[in-house]
């Protein structure tokens, strides 16, 4: 059978911004040039420099921007092969730390099943090949700089590897090496590669500028973006959680309560982190979307299968991030895709109970957890950070089917973050019990006595229109993993 690949472009794809800048650092270094050889690239003229990559960053390619990296053969001329090979492996190494998270995540689900990794760039092969070898990848297709072997010459070996060009480089490569690209992978940000992603049969347009955003929703070509989760929907280069944040504000979002946050700064700034926090109320969610918001931290929340199942909002939930979560079904799935945005560098969160108590359940001073938080801590390393919610259930109790709205009656809430739980990482049951015990600690003093509720606060536990014996509840609780 032939083999298949995965072809990745370079810049606004594997990284998000454009390589050469960083190439041409290195060459600058290496003294092999100062950049004044360079078409746009000299530094008097800085202002131009900074427009360029003003609008390829935001924009992607055009043919005029193309046309300063057609002409850099000419400045390359007695350049040293060996030089511009050494200055191209010290890039390599920068560039490598700038390879998106959850572009190395793909990469690597790619090599895991087998498939040859290809790295296709217009950038000249001069510079891309080192860091296709840094990479892991198996080969690089580019721009060719002629040479007599020992310094280049000034003249392309070859066409200038754009636009179609580019596609006709990767089908001779996959002729060359027996690959189906039928059965192949193509990811690219250019309107201008999507004669290659025509090429193959699973193509990605990854942070795809406006043409070729157009062009994947005629095709049906999935879109998506390697700093983000899959999924995730992305306006003018922005979440849709960052474009709301500066709303984000409690006077706004619910003027009907007093909420109050404690040690937000607690909430690591970047970087993975698993947030939990205990559930008593429908009204918890805005609490915790108003406190990540305060933590400049966009989110990904696990949430049961019925909020995802409403459409309009189901379809926004999706879009922000959120993992679809089926009690019932015991999958996995869930879990894997909360594991991979923690890999990716995000923040996840849920609530361990998975569902507000009922009944004399929901007074105990003992709270109970599922194995969720304390499994993806094991497998990610990722800190656990505990949030302890009081109050909520004030303004949106479970037996209410819309919250109270009234301004003049705001009850207090709080939201109390603390510091990551020490966790064993080897015994699920011991580090959630540490866990759960972590969020109680963070609670008022009157959440730690035990108490007999009244018969009217017992009803407010349970969901609009129950009629069963609210003390006949003391089994039904959350926890259980059997």
């Amino acid at each position: 059978m032939a083999a298949t690949a995965a072809i990745f472009d370079l810049d606004r794809t594997l990284v998000a911004e454009s390589s050469t800048t960083v190439f041409i650092k290195h060459i600058a270094e290496a003294g092999i040039s100062d950049g004044t050889d360079i078409p746009f690239l000299d530094p008097l003229v800085e202002v131009t420099q900074r427009a360029i990559k003003t609008i390829f960053n935001t924009v992607g390619e055009s043919r005029l921007l193309m046309q300063p990296a057609k002409l850099a053969v000419r400045a390359a001329a007695g350049w040293s092969v060996v030089d511009v090979d050494a200055a191209s492996r010290a890039a390599a190494k920068e560039l490598a730390d700038h390879v998106l998270p959850f572009a190395k995540l793909i990469i690597d689900d790619h090599r895991a099943a087998g498939r040859l990794l290809v790295l296709a760039s217009t950038s000249p092969v001069a510079f891309t090949a080192p860091l296709a070898d840094e990479l892991g990848f198996d080969a690089v297709i580019g721009t060719k700089w002629g040479s007599d072997g020992s310094a280049y010459n000034g003249i392309l070996d070859g066409p200038f590897v754009w636009g179609p060009d580019k596609a006709a480089a990767v089908e001779r490569w996959a002729d060359e090496n027996s690959v189906d690209l039928s059965r192949s992978y193509a990811y690219s940000d250019s309107y201008f590669d999507s004669p290659l992603l025509d090429l193959v049969g699973h193509p990605t347009a990854v942070n795809p500028d406006a043409r070729l955003a157009a062009t994947a929703a005629i095709k049906g070509w999935p879109i998506r973006h390697f700093d983000k989760s899959d999924g995730v929907i992305k306006v003018a280069g922005r979440e849709i959680q960052e474009w709301s944040r500066p709303l984000m504000r409690p006077e706004l979002v619910a003027p009907y309560a007093d909420i109050s946050f404690e040690h937000v700064d607690k909430i690591p700034s970047d970087g993975p982190a698993i947030v939990v926090f205990n559930h008593r109320s429908y009204f918890d969610p805005t609490v915790m979307g108003l406190l990540m918001a305060k933590a400049g931290r966009n989110v990904r929340g696990l949430g049961k299968k019925e909020v995802f199942d409403v459409p309009i909002i189901g379809r926004l939930m999706r879009g922000i991030g959120g993992v679809r979560v089926e009690r019932a079904s015991g999958s996995d799935e869930p879990l894997r895709a909360a594991a991979r945005a923690l890999d990716g560098g995000e923040v996840v969160m849920l609530a361990p109970e998975g569902t507000i108590p009922r009944g004399p359940a929901f007074f105990d001073p003992a709270l109970r957890g599922r194995w969720g938080a304390a499994k993806l801590a094991a497998q990610t390393g990722a800190p656990v950070i505990p949030v302890g919610l009081w109050g909520t259930e004030h303004v949106w109790p479970r037996s209410a089917r819309l919250p109270n709205l009234n301004p003049l009656r705001r009850p207090e809430v709080s939201a109390v973050v603390g510091d990551p739980v020490e966790l064993s990482r080897d015994d699920p049951d011991a580090d959630t019990t540490a866990i759960m015990q972590a969020i109680v600690d963070l609670l008022p003093d009157e959440a730690r006595e035990q108490r007999t509720p009244t018969v009217d606060e017992l009803m407010r536990t349970f969901p609009p229109g129950y009629r069963g014996d609210p003390n006949a509840e003391t089994t039904r609780r959350p926890g259980t993993d059997t």
